[in-house]
């Protein structure tokens, strides 16, 4: 019965994205807005087809990781280095205004401050996957204000994981500790990006190539998936980072080895187009 629980959801839900992302894409808009209302469509909100909600959820996970790990390929350190001294003041500058005005937006309705403060960091980070497809739409990603606007997002993500190890502190009545889980946190964010960028830049490249010398399209098809999904669940459980963090950060170091570069933007290209959809 699961199997077929798992089967109906993901022909439903093609189907549905088919369906609105055609609808959206003729009347101009970008298909993501397509997919969304496909979501809603098949969601346990809406009348008709309901998708199974808990299944839906893990393999929207696994696009949103393949996505991020399809994205991480096409860049290069060097060209998100290139906008940090954009992208890294105006994302915190935009995070804490944005913070700001939702908190005392809803301050003024009522909300209590821990609440209010909550929502304003909600309403001040960018969702990384939209923005993304947006960009890649209208074939700016690669222009050097999608350079900047990847930066923005890596740093905003940045910006999510302090806060979620402030906040409970700061509002839990242990100030006192905050100063330590603060140096913890930023010391597994450094040590996960010293892990991809050090050692993953040195181990992973060998093992592609390894792969890939015993021209298996099968094998290496396989070995770039377990590597994207290996480094975005380690990252999100060892490193308490987001997975499509992780997957980025993944995609950065395999794209810098040119031949793993091409073949695995290949297959990442049509698993991508599937799981987006």
């Amino acid at each position: 019965m699961h199997s077929f629980d798992l089967i109906l959801t993901l022909t439903g839900g093609f189907a549905g994205a088919l369906v609105f992302g055609y609808l959206t894409q003729r009347l101009g808009l970008s298909p993501i807005v397509g997919y969304l209302l496909a979501g809603v469509a098949v969601g346990p909100h809406t009348p008709g087809f309901v998708a199974d909600t808990a299944l839906a959820e893990q393999l929207a996970e696994v696009g949103v990781i393949l996505l991020m790990f399809g994205v991480g390929l096409q860049f290069h350190v060097g060209e998100l280095l290139a906008v940090r001294n954009v992208a890294i003041p105006g994302a915190v500058a935009q995070s804490a205004v944005a913070t700001i005005l939702g908190a005392s937006l809803v301050q003024s309705f009522g909300w209590p401050l821990s609440s209010a403060i909550v929502f304003g960091i909600a309403l001040s980070v960018a969702s990384t996957v939209v923005l993304i497809r947006v960009l890649a739409d209208n074939n700016a990603l690669h222009t050097h204000a999608g350079h900047i606007a990847v930066g923005w997002l890596v740093v905003e993500d940045l910006f999510t994981i302090v806060a979620l190890v402030v906040l409970p502190i700061a509002f839990g009545g242990d100030g006192a500790g905050l100063g330590g889980a603060l140096l913890f946190t930023g010391l597994k964010v450094a040590a996960l990006i010293a892990f991809t960028v050090f050692v993953g830049a040195r181990l992973i490249p060998r093992v592609l190539d390894h792969v890939a010398g015993t021209h298996s399209r099968e094998l290496f098809t396989l070995t770039v998936l377990v590597i994207a999904l290996g480094i975005a669940v380690g990252s999100a459980a060892v490193f308490d980072v987001s997975m499509a963090l992780g997957a980025f950060l993944a995609g950065l170091v395999v794209g810098r080895s040119d031949y793993a570069l091409r073949a695995a933007s290949e297959m990442l290209e049509r698993q991508v187009k599937q799981m987006s959809r």
